[in-house]
């Protein structure tokens, strides 16, 4: 009888812990709960993409620069994609074609931001999978140069980006372009959190962000990216948000949960889930999937355990997960989209959308983890590389 009970009794125990356990899946939310194992998903793809760099030296704004450019050798310049001479009046200044990029204009601090974009977290995603310090020192380079070092530094504003030639020298949309340092302030959070930085270069990169979350919250061109209404609405709260999370201004995060919360989700997503000015572009699938994919970031950086963004519902009930559920079944079965092609490149999306990974692990939604493994991480397309931020969800969960 003893021998009897006891086996009873584990037996319960071993029910009542399988069922503890299970509800604990249930019940919790975030990347906290790993559905998927994205390290070793990503391992040979990121160690491969690092080794390449380790071999590859910084470039930055001042390695070229543009006669056309209003500033100096340490300035950010680029010009809006889609304007073109005037073929009536080639002298006059540029008119707009939307969608239809110019491959004429200067690219060359865009193509170097993103070189630097895709190489630090690379680096840092390596060395957060092998403990090798070789390539936490080379992602330290990288970040030295662009912000540290008073001869190739990059100076901390966007006075000149996305210039218009006959028009203007500068515009707050072009803060769109700085998009790509939100994964690598992302890097230095993770550098810092493995003691792989020294307090002192540490420093010195927060200053230069510091400065520049100041910049884009405060001068004019900011204020005008904030209230574009679009995606650049949603862009500008993810860098804010980002570079806010590094160097530690709660006010700022604050601000930003605000704002998503009383301007984008209102402003810019219908009841059913999609994003109606994205909608109205010439390319409405690249920007609507853009769009979700930055929204989705701005969840994934703000949500705590108190305020989670990923189930946060407007009075009328829409939030990131009808947008998620909107797009899906398009990105899925592509053939299925009711809206009219993209005018370019409509052929290279989709991706591996963020959106799907995040959303994926938020919702325990195992269909969005499912498709985000079949698709294309590395895209080599221009157009594709402007519009992907984040390329390293590694970085991302814990």
């Amino acid at each position: 009888m003893f021998y009897s009970s006891d086996i009873m009794i584990k037996g319960f125990l071993f029910l009542l812990m399988i069922i503890l356990i299970g509800g604990a899946l249930i019940n919790c939310s975030g990347s906290d709960r790993e559905l998927i194992d994205v390290s070793a998903i990503d391992h040979d793809r990121i160690l491969s993409a690092a080794n390449r760099y380790l071999q590859e030296e910084p470039l930055t704004v001042t390695a070229y620069f543009c006669d056309r450019s209003a500033g100096s050798l340490n300035d950010y310049y680029s010009e809006g994609d889609y304007w073109w001479p005037d073929p009536e009046n080639p002298d006059c200044p540029y008119i707009r074609r939307d969608g239809l990029t110019n491959p004429d204009n200067f690219v060359k601090h865009r193509q170097l931001l993103r070189r630097f974009s895709i190489q630090v977290p690379a680096l840092v995603a390596a060395y957060k999978i092998t403990n090798k310090k070789k390539y936490a020192d080379k992602a330290i380079e990288h970040l030295s140069a662009w912000f540290v070092a008073d001869e190739t530094r990059m100076n901390p504003n966007l006075l000149y980006a996305q210039a218009i030639k006959g028009r203007v020298t500068g515009r707050g949309i072009g803060i769109i372009d700085t998009i790509h340092l939100v994964e690598v302030a992302q890097s230095v959070i993770i550098l810092d959190e493995l003691h792989a930085i020294d307090a002192e270069m540490l420093n010195a990169i927060k200053k230069w962000f510091s400065e520049y979350l100041e910049w884009i919250f405060t001068h004019d061109y900011g204020i005008a990216e904030r209230d574009n209404g679009n995606n650049h609405s949603t862009c500008w709260a993810m860098q804010v948000a980002a570079y806010a999370k590094l160097v530690g201004d709660k006010e700022k995060l604050d601000y930003c949960r605000n704002f998503y919360k009383t301007v984008l989700l209102p402003e810019q997503m219908s009841a059913n889930g999609s994003f109606p000015k994205e909608l109205n572009r010439t390319k409405p699938y690249s920007y609507s999937l853009f769009n979700l994919d930055v929204m989705a970031m701005v969840c994934q950086i703000l949500s705590t355990k108190r305020d989670n963004l990923w189930f946060y519902q407007t009075e009328d009930g829409r939030g990131i997960d009808n947008a998620v559920a909107f797009m899906f079944p398009y990105v899925k079965e592509k053939s299925q989209w009711p809206y009219p092609p993209d005018v370019m490149y409509f052929d290279h999306w989709p991706v591996r959308h963020p959106f799907l990974l995040f959303a994926g692990l938020a919702y325990n939604h195992l269909n969005y983890l499912d498709v985000w493994r079949t698709l294309e991480p590395d895209p080599e397309i221009d157009e594709v590389l402007r519009n992907f931020p984040i390329r390293q969800p590694v970085l991302w969960i814990n």
